[in-house]
């Protein structure tokens, strides 16, 4: 490429380079660029105001969850869909069009919608004899997959929404989160760690100073058991639970927990994990939302609060001791001592007469 246009394609997102075409007489080499810029410049207000909604912030805005189907997919794939699209409600878009889409051959597609309705996590619902009833968790970062998921959901233990009876819980609370399991705590990173991140993504929801007491009525518990007889991986059972108060009589009231569904347990299938370039600058943080750490104070491994106080260096003539009528008259002696010149170790003198012809009596002490 001629040097000209170095600095134009180092500032565009692709550049197409034509076939070169020489001149007959000059033999001069000619260049077609075509410039494709992801980023354009707005047309009106309106298309403005959109790319205004897209930029980077210091607090993002909740995360939107887009639910698609697959070419095929089961009957209890849709209806897990619509049960997860019920507890995600309102950050959610749901199409029910099937959608030719292979998440982990091509993920185009899954970029164009996620750019499209500015939804950096999606749920992809699909059934085959190879992976019955599956869900890929996707989760993307600037139009880019960041990294997916495969769960493939146990149909004998399944149970959607509807075939729990009861009163369901309102549109929108934040539920809270529930993982038991050595699995998920692991400090190597694994495919039940990613699923863990993925789940504390999709139902966290947008960020709130304060709590209503009153709206802690979801429960979300996930359980990691334990490995199966011929080495298979262990499941993820997902419960949901309603959390009712009732009287007891005293101060406090009785709570207690009542599972409203969906009950789905999980099979962890293929995983694809994030690129470490593309990782890092998903986690980075503006600056001045950081909270600034706070000097000399420190936690302890019980969760104590411990203060460090820097004190200046102290006076220790002017602390004060216990009182003693003895001592009045030796502090006495020694202040007019000083006054006069002498030294505080030449209090006491003979009793012969000085120049002056005055003698210097000494001070009684307490015995």
């Amino acid at each position: 490429m001629p040097k000209i246009f170095e600095n134009v394609a180092a500032n565009v997102s692709q550049v197409d380079v034509l076939p070169t075409v020489f001149h007959p007489s000059t033999d001069l080499c000619l260049w077609k660029l075509i410039i494709v810029s992801n980023f354009s410049k707005p047309k009106n207000a309106r298309s403005k105001r959109e790319l205004a909604k897209r930029e980077p912030r210091a607090r993002e805005n909740p995360k939107t969850t887009l639910f698609l189907r697959g070419p095929s997919s089961s009957s209890l794939v849709n209806h897990l869909l619509t049960d997860l699209h019920a507890l995600k409600r309102p950050f959610c878009v749901r199409f029910n069009k099937k959608n030719p889409i292979h998440p982990f051959e091509d993920a185009s597609s899954l970029e164009f919608f996620s750019q499209k309705n500015d939804a950096s996590l999606l749920v992809f619902g699909s059934h085959s004899k190879k992976r019955p009833h599956c869900l890929t968790w996707v989760r993307c970062f600037g139009g880019k997959v960041l990294d997916m998921m495969e769960l493939y959901v146990v149909q004998d233990t399944a149970r959607t929404l509807i075939q729990f009876k009861g009163e369901k819980c309102d549109i929108g609370l934040k539920p809270l989160l529930s993982f038991s399991g050595s699995q998920f705590e692991s400090p190597v990173a694994n495919q039940y760690t990613l699923a863990k991140s993925m789940f504390v993504d999709f139902f966290r929801g947008g960020e709130t100073q304060t709590i209503d007491v009153e709206g802690l009525q979801l429960l979300v518990s996930f359980l990691a058991g334990e490995d199966g007889p011929e080495g298979e991986p262990a499941q993820i059972h997902m419960r949901c639970w309603k959390i009712v108060t009732k009287r007891s009589g005293q101060r406090v009231p009785r709570v207690e927990v009542e599972e409203i569904g969906p009950r789905i347990d999980f099979t962890v299938g293929r995983i694809k994990e994030a690129d470490e370039a593309l990782r890092k600058e998903a986690m980075k943080v503006a600056k001045g939302s950081e909270a600034k750490p706070k000097k000399n104070v420190e936690t302890d491994i019980v969760g104590d609060k411990i203060g460090r106080i820097h004190l200046g260096k102290q006076d220790l003539t002017e602390l004060q001791t216990r009182k003693m009528k003895g001592l009045k008259g030796l502090k006495r002696a020694r202040e007019s001592h000083t006054d006069s010149g002498g030294d505080s170790d030449s209090i006491s003198v003979s009793g012969e007469e000085g120049s002056s012809g005055e003698g210097i009596k000494r001070p009684r002490l307490a015995q």
